[in-house]
């Protein structure tokens, strides 16, 4: 048996038919930026996320960058400030505090979660700090009931990185509507992912979102004046459309997701792989990906590959080891140096078959 990682062909092929009415309605009316469709999922995704504002940008790494350039306007942020983020995050929302001249401050993640440990805030915080950038990494919410109450003790922004966790919930709440912004992705493969490139920001702070509008469209609120030096960030019409029609599929998506992955942690016994911890809060997690530790990784993945099942690493290089950040390579971060060495991701998407999931299961169960 074939197993693979993901088969975006089959999970799109299931709304072929509204896709391609999405798509032809977007030709017929020949508008193609900033139209209807793009004015529709702002809403509805607003509401699907329990804020007031949404904001369509061109992709992920941007609605980061845009949120943390917006806040450098306001003056909120200065050139130098300091942003916490997650160490063992993908290397976009390090890129995004690094494009406006702030410097990330790594800090370790819980061995458990993978996720920001709050724990660990206090000792990065300096007189510097004025921003933390929580990654919901895996699709698993992180702990902002108390890193939102230690950031508003220090007074600090929070600024989520939701590109894994679209329809994640902590605390009753959905994870877009925790903090002062977050940012979203929504590349093919994401939980709710469009036909190319697209992102969007969330936000209960209207000053902010009319910033953030003007700055995605080269700095302008009007067109050929330009408050601002803006670049061009804008959702096109098409992604959008496309959205719409995946958004109301999105919960029993992720839901398809916590049935596989509940069955990954009830029936992988292999004593050389460690499993992911299951959150309290069922609807907590999204699993964009099902994570587990594996000393011998290289093995592993061999053997699975040899038995048809495709995994894939997230990541397999930490980003202070990137050359692209250079300047963080002396961090001491051995937590996350040890996740990055050890991870690798099994097979899990809406559409696996139950036969898929016991194959691999079995697969996994048979590694020595």
């Amino acid at each position: 048996m074939k197993v693979p990682f993901l088969d975006l062909q089959a999970i799109n092929a299931r709304q072929r038919d509204a896709l391609r009415e999405a798509m032809t309605r977007v030709l017929d009316v020949g508008w193609y930026v900033h139209g209807a469709e793009h004015a529709a999922f702002e809403r509805e995704f607003a509401a699907h996320c329990g804020t007031p504002e949404c904001v369509g940008v061109a992709n992920g790494l941007d609605a980061l960058t845009l949120v943390l350039r917006a806040w450098k306007e306001q003056g909120v942020l200065r050139e130098g400030d300091e942003v916490i983020v997650p160490a063992n995050t993908y290397i976009a929302s390090i890129l995004a505090i690094t494009e406006n001249r702030l410097a990330p401050v790594l800090v370790e993640p819980d061995p458990l979660t993978c996720n920001l440990d709050p724990v660990r805030l206090v000792a990065a915080l300096t007189p510097r700090t004025k921003a933390i950038l929580v990654v919901h990494l895996y699709g698993r919410a992180a702990d902002m009931t108390r890193i939102c109450a230690f950031a508003a003790q220090h007074g600090l922004k929070v600024l989520g990185d939701v590109a894994q966790a679209q329809g994640a919930v902590h605390a009753g709440r959905p994870v877009g509507a925790w903090g002062d912004a977050a940012g979203f992705s929504f590349y093919p493969g994401k939980n709710l992912g469009a036909l190319g490139d697209a992102g969007a920001v969330t936000t209960a702070d209207p000053g902010l979102a009319l910033l953030l509008r003007a700055l995605r469209n080269y700095g302008s609120h009007k067109k050929y004046h330009n408050q601002y030096q803006g670049p061009n960030s804008r959702l096109d019409e098409l992604q959008a459309a496309i959205l719409r029609v995946k958004l109301p599929l999105l919960a029993a998506d992720n839901e398809r997701r916590r049935q596989i992955a509940m069955r990954y942690v009830h029936e992988i016994t292999c004593p050389q792989v460690a499993l992911p911890a299951v959150p309290a809060e069922a609807e907590s997690h999204v699993w964009h990906v099902f994570p587990v530790r594996v000393p011998d990784r290289e093995r592993f993945q061999r053997h699975l590959a040899d038995h048809g099942v495709e995994t894939m690493i997230h990541y397999p290089i930490p980003p202070h080891h990137q050359p692209a950040l250079a300047m963080l390579r002396e961090s001491h971060l051995p937590v996350t140096e040890a996740i990055h060495r050890e991870i690798i991701s099994l097979p899990l998407s809406p559409v696996m078959r139950e036969t898929e999931v016991a194959y691999v299961i079995g697969c996994v169960n048979s590694f020595r």
